[in-house]
């Protein structure tokens, strides 16, 4: 698939979702390169949702505001060699993870930090 495609696709995905899921979102953010995982280099990132916290913690970034990054690049990496390989079904399966992020967020909850959190460990131990 082709950037483009991954693209026009997301923002179809995105339109998907109830208004009421997206409160508070910017919206999303598609970039084109390769996430690597800052702690763990051998898992890949394809999402990550954006909070700029307090204004305060962030010195002059409060504009940014709260939005989803989906990263093109770690999906392809993915993706190469495996032709049944479901776009469709893993960028919808990434937006709601990540806007899952975002709904504990406005509810001051880390349900789904925790369970990533879970899971690296789980990742890690299996290495």
């Amino acid at each position: 698939m082709t950037y483009e495609a991954f693209v026009d696709l997301a923002d179809r995905l995105w339109e998907e979702v109830p208004l009421g899921y997206k409160q508070g979102l910017l919206g999303i953010h598609v970039l084109e390169y390769l996430k690597p995982d800052p702690d763990e280099p051998g898992l890949l990132r394809l999402g990550e949702y954006h909070d700029p916290g307090f204004p305060s913690v962030l010195g002059g970034f409060e504009g940014i505001g709260r939005h989803i990054a989906l990263f093109y690049g770690s999906f392809a990496a993915l993706a190469a060699g495996d032709s049944s390989f479901d776009w469709e079904g893993e960028i919808w399966e990434t937006l709601v993870h990540e806007l899952r992020h975002h709904l504990e967020s406005l509810a001051w909850r880390d349900d789904l930090v925790q369970e990533d959190m879970e899971n690296l460990r789980r990742y890690r131990q299996l290495r």
